[in-house]
């Protein structure tokens, strides 16, 4: 039996072993923040790689939410204002978190507490909002937000 599977406008990366799931609307820099965190990771000499940019197919498989590129889009990300490039990326993978790119002039200078990103797939994703205007390297302020366990 094939897991039921839902389409969502989103990006998904994959830092280390741990699978992103970047969320927002059109325009908030999702596809920017996955480049970012993408290259910085591999200039720090660990893996890093793209699943899926602007669509992702979602699925529940051994109680583990997977992300999948749909056939047509796999291997392309956008640069916003430059075009659709080729990519390296995998097929699938396991996600564990999701993110939100936040502008400081837009958004809330605390997020809620054990905020959740739900899916409609029946799961929920813990989320971080993870600053696309700022100082801080947006990988930076990923591995600062995340579980000290967790390595990227």
């Amino acid at each position: 039996m094939t897991a039921p599977v839902c389409n969502i406008h989103a990006t998904a990366i994959v830092l280390g072993t741990t699978g992103f799931l970047i969320t927002g609307p059109s325009g908030s820099g999702k596809s920017a923040l996955a480049l970012s965190c993408i290259s910085e990771a591999r200039r720090r000499g660990r893996f890093a790689v793209l699943v899926a940019d602007d669509r992702v197919d979602l699925s529940l498989e051994n109680d583990r939410i997977i992300a999948r590129c749909p056939p047509s889009i796999r291997g392309l990300i956008e640069i916003r204002g430059s075009g659709i490039v080729a990519v390296e990326t995998v097929s699938a993978c396991v996600l564990d978190w999701a993110i939100m790119p936040v502008r400081s002039s837009r958004d809330l200078r605390l997020p809620p507490e054990n905020e959740e990103l739900q899916l409609e797939i029946g799961r929920s994703l813990p989320l971080l909002r993870v600053p696309v205007e700022n100082t801080v390297s947006p990988l930076d302020a990923l591995h600062a937000l995340l579980p000290k366990n967790l390595a990227l």
